[in-house]
């Protein structure tokens, strides 16, 4: 069995898709940037080693939406906050499984397939950001449900990845390369100047 690499999208329509950006650029910049990036993601990262979904949001117009490739499985992020949708993405996905976020230009195939090989002898690998937070999680095995994983987790702060790693309890973990994801104009102009 082939493992899944889930990609968290949301349908890109301004004002529903990097707010933060979108405050910096203007809301509809911001949607159109998400967009092209998605689009290029998803190019950078195709391979038949793995098993790509998209796990979107909201679930009924994220279904239906004709803004992402109609080959690839889509899955409904539903309800809660980050952790419990990702939570539940990696549950459906058993395992081996990795998560990763669409707002990071800089990700390509021979990450991903570093993040799986090292969960061949780790039970966690985490792809870290230069944020605090994390561009990648991946577990070996995400049945049962790897709710816990998330617990006390301050998302969109510096604190993620570490409050990720203190819920981890006695779990082997292996991180691989540190990436910029776009949260402002700021980053923008980081990846833009590379």
């Amino acid at each position: 069995m082939k493992p899944t690499l889930v990609v968290m999208v949301k349908e890109p329509r301004a004002g529903r898709v990097k707010t933060r950006l979108g405050r910096d650029i203007g809301m509809t910049a911001a949607a159109w940037w998400f967009r092209h990036q998605v689009r290029r993601l998803l190019r950078q990262i195709h391979d038949p080693r793995w098993v790509t979904v998209l796990a979107v949001a909201p679930d009924r117009a994220g279904m239906a939406s004709r803004v992402w490739p109609a080959h690839l499985p889509r899955w409904p992020q539903g309800r809660g906050d980050l952790g419990d949708r990702m939570a539940r993405t990696m549950s459906r996905a058993g395992g081996p499984v990795c998560v990763i976020g669409a707002d990071v230009p800089g990700i390509t195939r021979a990450h991903i397939a570093h993040a799986f090989a090292a969960l061949g002898d780790h039970d966690a690998v985490f792809g870290p950001a230069e944020d605090g937070g994390y561009w990648l999680i991946g577990l070996r095995r995400a049945r049962p449900s790897p709710r816990g994983l998330f617990h006390g987790v301050r998302w969109s702060s510096e604190h993620a990845l570490a409050d990720t790693f203190a819920s981890l309890g006695g779990l082997r973990i292996a991180q691989i390369e540190t990436l910029r994801d776009v949260d402002t104009a700021a980053d923008l102009d980081m990846i833009n100047s590379r």
